[in-house]
């Protein structure tokens, strides 16, 4: 397969940037897509060691005629592209659809007409809403507890649905709370380590009772890549995760033990979410992961939580997050 051509959507973001990376660095031939903009600005793939070994282009897949035409010549796709900032879909679900449902529509279509080998289809654990049950198996019901989440199930079901109809060689594949060196100010972990990394005494959260399967961003792009590789894999859906659930309070007493700090946390009303659309509980079953592919996650949390912040409090990477503002 290493010789096989690759697209990744949504290279520019966070995790989307780190697969590149594996990518390369598995000997795969990798095309990029940024989202397009007037600045010419690759996002995170700006800040890759190998981007000269990338092919990187920019558009937007809510457009057909350039899903059509990136994905010529392309054998396997991971699909990430993809609006995910909760909040932001409370105030603008329109784009959500456009983005993530159609987006997935022109890209399963494109992949469809170019006769693409495999396609990875990025799913979230926040379709499953608050546990019903724990662990979270693929079996769980769906519970759209925010625009952003329903989104992400209606992309789903149209990613499956060209499996169904049109024998599209489609994997959905369902991380939890993936973490790491780039993740965006509007997340937990990055928003509790650039407060305390730029000295401030009181740490600004929203509701820090509801707990997350955090795993680490190397090992979800593992998992990815362990998807593709594994015909087994093909028409399933299948969780991404650690098998480990902790509090938001518990994983901020951590990050303060690790990086020595006494700092105070304050709840900040902005960042709570409306009642019914918390998502109280997650805690995967990677059972279903692991027996298709063999693939276990190499990080354990405190682990993973040692590198992230060694890569944030870093001077050149810290100065790139705006840690006094709540980031929608």
């Amino acid at each position: 397969m290493h010789n096989n051509k690759v697209l990744v959507t949504g290279a520019d973001g966070f995790i989307g940037s780190h697969l590149v990376e594996l990518l390369v660095a598995k000997g795969y031939k990798v095309k990029a897509l940024a989202q397009y903009n007037s600045f010419n600005h690759w996002g995170w793939l700006e800040d890759i060691s190998c981007k000269e070994q990338v092919e990187i282009i920019c558009g937007d897949i809510r457009d057909p005629h350039f899903c059509r035409h990136i994905t010529q010549n392309v054998d396997i796709i991971f699909h990430l592209a993809a609006l995910i900032a909760i909040p932001y879909s409370y105030i603008a679900p329109e784009s959500y659809v456009s983005t993530n449902v159609t987006g997935t529509l022109n890209i399963c279509q494109a992949a469809l007409d170019n006769n693409v080998s495999r396609i990875i289809h990025t799913s979230t654990s926040e379709v499953y809403g608050t546990a019903q049950y724990v662990p979270i198996d693929e079996k769980h019901p769906l519970q759209a507890q925010s625009p952003y989440s329903a989104s992400k199930i209606g992309a789903d079901s149209m990613a499956m649905s060209y499996f169904n109809a049109f024998d599209l060689p489609l994997t959905i594949a369902r991380p939890f709370n993936t973490y790491g060196p780039r993740q965006s100010a509007r997340a937990v972990i990055p928003t509790i380590i650039s407060q305390i990394a730029n000295g401030e005494k009181q740490i600004k959260l929203g509701d820090v009772s509801p707990t997350r399967d955090f795993n680490y961003v190397e090992d979800t792009c593992r998992g990815f890549l362990a998807l593709a590789e594994h015909e087994s894999c093909v028409g399933e859906t299948i969780n991404i995760g650690s098998n480990y659930e902790i509090s938001v309070g518990d994983t901020l007493r951590l990050i303060k033990e690790i990086m020595g700090s006494d700092v105070e946390f304050i709840l900040d009303e902005q960042r709570i979410r409306p009642e019914k659309s918390e998502v109280n509980r997650l805690w995967c079953d990677n059972a279903k992961m692991n027996k298709l592919t063999n693939f276990t996650p190499q990080h354990d949390l405190k682990t993973g939580l040692i590198k992230t912040i060694e890569w944030f409090v870093n001077p050149e990477h810290l100065k790139k997050y705006k840690h006094d503002i709540y980031n929608v």
